[in-house]
């Protein structure tokens, strides 16, 4: 890809009103409300038999230049491309139920109404269907499965340790000072889960000035992060995922050379978009992992971009979400920078496929949850997220749990059952 001589602005993350008013539901008046009233009764009866009632939002007409090649897409069922379900028969665990489940996750617990766990995630000609922990478990069994990621993809570890805590609650085993390189076992079924933290997959390393730290990068992008590639033989299962942190000052090396940076109008140095830097250390870590001899890789995921939804400013500026439901699908869809950012996740996720392939190494899908998690920006901690650092701060970044973020696992599962015991 080749370089941009000038960096794109900072991705906005305020987003315009999705909210329709009253005469957009209704435009014929009063007889329409009573009529469609009269109708909801009727859908209110139905439900006590049918607990799902179908919220349908529009198609778009394209999503994406890229699609993602997913080899358990069966009978014309696309995992990826569904619709968001009303769903009354509640979460699979809850903040009692989970032992493990952070503070800062745990909404309900500091106030957050929780109706946007009554939705599910539905793909287009799938069932329904709800994660079943034991059935992972047995899956997994004598296997190590990692998430090598940022704070987004620790996210996720988290929901998946609260899905199979139901079947066995497990052991920390291993925590760095930082609690940012953990592992878990489930001793009954013989099986690791670890988080991995890495900012940007390949080596990078933050400036300092004066001695204190500020956030600015040098990352290498062809050097595989060092602590992840020392965790590689152990490693049965990866799931791999980070674009945030790519969005400050960075400069990028290869070679042991200057290329480049984000962000920066200084003289002499090239200006790389922050697109084309997410897409080679991609490419780095995906062309090492595919290449590893020395691995114990069977399946390695990768998990596409998730959007912020902070409406009317940044984090740090008075952002906030407080919606209170899913947004449609095709207003979901006006977050360009997140769809561009899963766009290069797909592009390089199938090159490595191809490559991959035709070597008859290891295994490579795509967690393509960027549509799915466009349309839900009810299910952030917004200030429902007890931070006594960031008090008034709204996290429209992360994601409460239980939640939608949950499906994250229901996909992985979807793919582990296609592998199987291999």
């Amino acid at each position: 890809m080749a370089l941009d001589k000038e960096s794109p602005p900072l991705p906005n993350l305020h987003g315009r009103s999705h909210i329709r008013r009253p005469t957009h539901v209704f435009p014929s008046g009063r007889n329409t409300l009573a009529l469609m009233l009269t109708a909801g009764l009727f859908v209110v009866l139905l439900s006590t038999h049918h607990p799902a009632t179908f919220y349908h939002y529009p198609m778009p007409t394209d999503i994406s230049p890229q699609e993602a090649k997913i080899g358990y897409e069966d009978k014309g069922c696309n995992m990826f491309n569904g619709t968001w379900v009303r769903d009354f028969r509640g979460p699979i665990y809850t903040n009692f139920t989970c032992p493990t489940m952070p503070d800062s996750k745990n909404c309900g617990k500091y106030g957050k109404q929780m109706d946007y766990v009554n939705w599910k995630w539905v793909p287009h000609g799938c069932d329904m269907v709800r994660f079943e922990p034991q059935l992972f478990l047995n899956i997994v069994r004598g296997k190590t499965m990692a998430f090598a990621a940022d704070s987004i993809g620790r996210n996720q570890m988290e929901s998946l340790l609260c899905l199979l805590s139901q079947v066995e609650t497990p052991i920390k085993v291993y925590s760095d000072t930082k609690d940012k390189f953990v592992t878990w076992h489930f001793k009954s079924h013989n099986f690791t889960l670890m988080a991995l933290w890495t900012k940007f997959f390949v080596e990078g390393s933050e400036r300092e000035i004066n001695g204190t730290e500020v956030e600015m990068h040098d990352i290498h992008l062809d050097k595989l992060d060092a602590r992840l590639a020392a965790n590689l033989r152990e490693i049965n299962i990866l799931v791999i995922s980070s674009s945030r942190w790519f969005f400050r000052k960075n400069y990028l090396y290869e070679g042991g050379k200057l290329i480049g940076c984000i962000y920066c109008s200084e003289d002499n140095i090239t200006s790389i978009d922050v697109i084309t830097a997410i897409q080679r250390a991609l490419r780095t870590a995906l062309r090492n992992l595919t290449n590893c001899q020395e691995c114990g890789l069977q399946l390695t995921l990768v998990r596409t971009a998730t959007p912020a939804h902070f409406e009317n400013g940044f984090w740090n500026t008075g952002g906030y979400c407080n919606r209170t439901e899913p947004v449609e699908k095709v207003e979901a869809m006006t977050r360009t920078v997140e769809w561009a950012i899963r766009n290069a996740q797909v592009e390089e996720a199938n090159r490595a496929q191809n490559e991959s392939s035709h070597k008859g190494q290891m295994n490579l899908e795509i967690l393509d949850i960027t549509e799915a998690m466009s349309m839900r920006p009810d299910a952030h901690p917004g200030i429902h997220w007890n931070n006594k650092w960031m008090r008034g701060y709204s996290d429209c970044s992360h994601w409460c749990l239980p939640g939608p973020i949950d499906m994250w696992n229901e996909l992985l599962l979807s793919v582990l059952k296609k592998y199987g015991k291999e």
